[in-house]
């Protein structure tokens, strides 16, 4: 089994996502907040700036007009939306080497976690949910463990492989059998580390739903199906990506229909080729 001492170290030293970015998140949720507030909180980031700009002026939202300034996107875009792409941008330097042990190319973590984040947006919407904010970072970022184990899965992939093809391990479960630590788990530790809401490390680390409660939990539930939808469609799953297990009950506790999924699918094909053209512009 692993070192799990020296994992732990390593949670300390890996790239952070912007400030920026995690502020916006308190800014957005707060009602006594303002456009001058996140205006003021973007244009002290030049790279941030110019990524969002990019993204706002990028066939994937499709507007009529160019956006010429921070203040100019949040007017026409709303504050929600403009820390949705604000998210996006930050997290790209984190998030888009490849990851050899999971199959992940360079991008490939990146799209599917954007991917994943807006289809769970995409759900929330649907239900109407007041937490869509802390839902599409959740979904962002939930697999942020990925960065640090994937040196350890590649290491000791024989062995997990073997569990999951033999003795019908989900993935998750043969990376804790194997190394003594699963993405999810590892993922709520850097989510602690960077000083995130309770409700947004509880749904990362339990995304696979390895802690029973969380299958009746509406925001981890939503990130779960979201997570699941990508799997669907075929969308970075990498070497994992097959080897977990679909709770359907998940999906009809949150009331969605097989017609729902089908529809937010659909829905969500439509913006997939904008979607792989957002990495380039970050």
């Amino acid at each position: 089994m692993t070192d799990i001492k020296k994992i732990m170290k390593d949670v300390v030293r890996i790239d952070p996502i912007p400030q920026a970015s995690t502020r916006i998140m308190a800014i957005v949720d707060d009602p006594d907040s303002s456009i001058a507030d996140v205006v003021k909180l973007v244009e002290y980031e030049p790279a941030l700036t110019a990524n969002l700009l990019k993204i706002c002026n990028s066939a994937y939202l499709g507007l009529a007009r160019e956006i010429t300034s921070v203040h100019h996107a949040v007017s026409l875009l709303g504050m929600r939306q403009v820390a949705d792409l604000v998210l996006m941008a930050g997290a790209v330097r984190t998030m888009s080497r490849e990851q050899k042990g999971y199959g992940l190319d360079q991008g490939d973590l990146w799209k599917y976690s954007v991917s994943s984040a807006i289809i769970a947006r995409q759900l929330a919407d649907k239900k109407g949910s007041e937490k869509r904010n802390i839902i599409f970072t959740a979904a962002l970022l939930k697999d942020i463990g990925k960065i640090l184990l994937s040196q350890y899965v590649m290491d000791s992939f024989d062995k997990i492989n073997a569990l999951v093809s033999e003795n019908g391990y989900s993935f998750m479960e043969a990376e804790k059998e194997v190394i003594g630590i699963d993405h999810a788990e590892l993922g709520g530790m850097i989510a602690e580390q960077w000083k995130f809401n309770e409700k947004m490390i509880y749904v990362i680390r339990n995304h696979h739903l390895s802690d029973t409660e969380s299958m009746s939990d509406f925001e981890t539930g939503i990130v779960y199906l979201a997570d699941m939808l990508c799997m669907m469609m075929g969308i970075g799953g990498g070497s994992d990506g097959l080897a977990y297990r679909f709770h359907e009950e998940v999906a009809k506790g949150l009331g969605f229909s097989q017609t729902d999924l089908q529809e937010v699918m659909a829905e969500f094909a439509l913006q997939l080729g904008d979607v792989e053209r957002l990495f380039s512009l970050t």
